[in-house]
């Protein structure tokens, strides 16, 4: 089972020996941002600031920083559990394409421990303290500047609820948040966003949006927050099942949404249409800043949060970084609902050098003439992965996760006058190489054995790859102690 709320996860690594707590003074402008990029960049523990300037509160970095921690954090040996239960659960097998990826999901929602299960205010732990009107003061919480040309000091793991105006659909999504002041966030709504698209309803409607935002929430949920789901599938129903138990909500106390009661902190605030603030610049995940834009700006009327609450963020900027391990996860547990879309995929891989998105290295068991190309396609309109830059095609017997056996293939089984797809379309808000923003050039390569069919008709056809003789290597293999080597 996955941890129930973040201190008991903190108990559990800090037993284990991977819990650093810090109980120096540190300052959260550049001090705890420096000190956390270098440790996990070394892949080193999890970190608790007992002592940040200017702030009570406790600060928990690097929790989910290695693959280990993070799956020991929703009770996961491996990121594989998850994905062979969602496999499992696409047999008999679903209809092909997005009907078949939404039938998946109504499945996922069928089970009995999944739905959320709302408690009652009394107990919840994170309204043991209510703040409103002037006791309101964001100053007080450890907000980050994190880089030096940053545009102010930022919330990097606040969890943000909206609901649709028009359907009552919730979302819970993972957005930047720029503290302006002791009352005022900056909402980071990209384009792409679902929130924004909330906000653009009330907007239209001349009403508020409600919003609460969750800090130190449950593991499960704060996972779920990054995972790329569809607007109408509830990210609470997913977090469910990755925990495999339902999770635990309680009533806001001044707006109607509904959040973890086993979370830290909790903001509260009604979103005044029209109402816009300069944001940024920050310096993201690409590991560029992006540059100052307006966005929403939200005040804050009420805070609640346990008696003695920990605030967790994170530092992005460079990969590798934090982000890393949580965008492992959703890789590996989204591939058996990418099939359903996408049957031709045999596997894929997202480097974290291309922040998850730019970049998409994927196998199919080739079948026909540019069946290399229909994927390309297929994957530029699969939802979110409609932002990928570049794709590279490989054959099924290349390990995708082998970024020498991928170079490899991509660098000797190319000839790019014809194996290279150059198109335009959508890219992601923070992509500071396009041309201008929002769209942009893409690029598919096409690196599988070629076909006659496919206009390759050189004597003897594609070549076949070197390998060693099958029996000589078993040979050898017996007699290796033999060899003294």
């Amino acid at each position: 089972m996955a941890y129930d709320d973040l201190r008991s996860f903190l108990r559990a690594l800090e037993r284990e020996g991977d819990l650093k707590r810090i109980k120096a003074e540190v300052d959260p402008h550049l001090e705890v941002g420096e000190i956390v990029d270098r440790v996990q960049k070394a892949k080193g523990p999890a970190l608790l600031f007992e002592n940040v300037k200017g702030s009570s509160m406790p600060l928990a970095m690097n929790v989910f920083g290695t693959e280990r921690r993070l799956a020991k954090s929703l009770g996961l040996k491996s990121p594989d559990d998850i994905a062979e239960k969602i496999a499992g659960l696409l047999k008999p097998e679903l209809p092909q394409g997005f009907t078949g990826f939404r039938e998946a999901f109504g499945k996922l929602a069928s089970m009995a421990h999944v739905p959320p299960k709302q408690v009652k205010a009394g107990d919840a732990p994170v309204q043991e303290v209510v703040l409103t009107g002037d006791d309101v003061n964001l100053d007080e919480l450890p907000a980050l500047f994190t880089w030096p040309l940053d545009g102010g000091s930022f919330f990097n793991l606040g969890l943000t609820h909206t609901k649709d105006p028009d359907s009552g659909v919730r979302n819970l999504g993972l957005y930047r948040l720029q503290r302006h002041d002791r009352r005022t966030i900056g909402m980071h709504w990209q384009i792409h966003k679902d929130s924004r698209n909330h906000a653009a309803v009330a907007a239209k409607r001349g009403e508020r949006l409600p919003v609460a935002i969750a800090f130190g929430c449950p593991p499960a949920v704060t996972y779920a927050a990054t995972a790329p789901l569809p607007g109408d599938i509830d990210e609470y129903l997913f977090a469910g099942f990755v925990a495999g138990e339902r999770v635990k909500m309680v009533d806001c106390k001044t707006v109607p949404l509904q959040v973890p009661a086993d979370a830290e902190v909790v903001l509260e605030g009604w979103l005044e249409p029209g109402k816009m603030l300069p944001e940024g610049p920050f310096g993201d995940h690409t590991g560029f800043y992006t540059p100052q834009e307006p966005f929403p700006a939200l005040t804050i009327d009420c805070v609640t949060m346990r008696r003695r609450p920990i605030l967790q963020s994170i530092v992005v900027g460079r990969p590798p970084t934090e982000d890393g391990p949580l965008g492992k996860f959703t890789e590996r547990f989204f591939l058996p609902l990418l099939k359903v879309i996408i049957p031709d995929i045999v596997d894929y891989d997202l480097p974290e050098a291309g922040g998850f998105h730019n970049c998409v290295i994927v196998s199919i068991d080739k079948k026909y003439p540019k069946h290399a190309q229909k994927v390309m396609h297929a994957i530029w309109g699969a939802h979110m992965m409609s932002l990928t830059k570049l794709i590279i095609v490989v054959d099924a017997d290349c390990d995708v996760h082998d970024y020498q056996e991928v170079a490899w293939r991509a660098l000797g089984n190319v000839d790019y006058s014809r194996d290279l797809s150059v198109v335009e379309g959508p890219v992601d808000h923070l992509d500071h190489a396009s041309y201008q923003q929002f769209w942009g050039g893409k690029a598919g390569i096409d690196a599988t054995r070629k076909l006659p069919e496919e206009g390759y008709t050189r004597d003897g056809g594609w070549p076949e790859m070197v390998a060693s003789d099958p029996a000589t290597a078993a040979l050898v293999t017996r007699r290796w102690k033999e060899y003294g080597l």
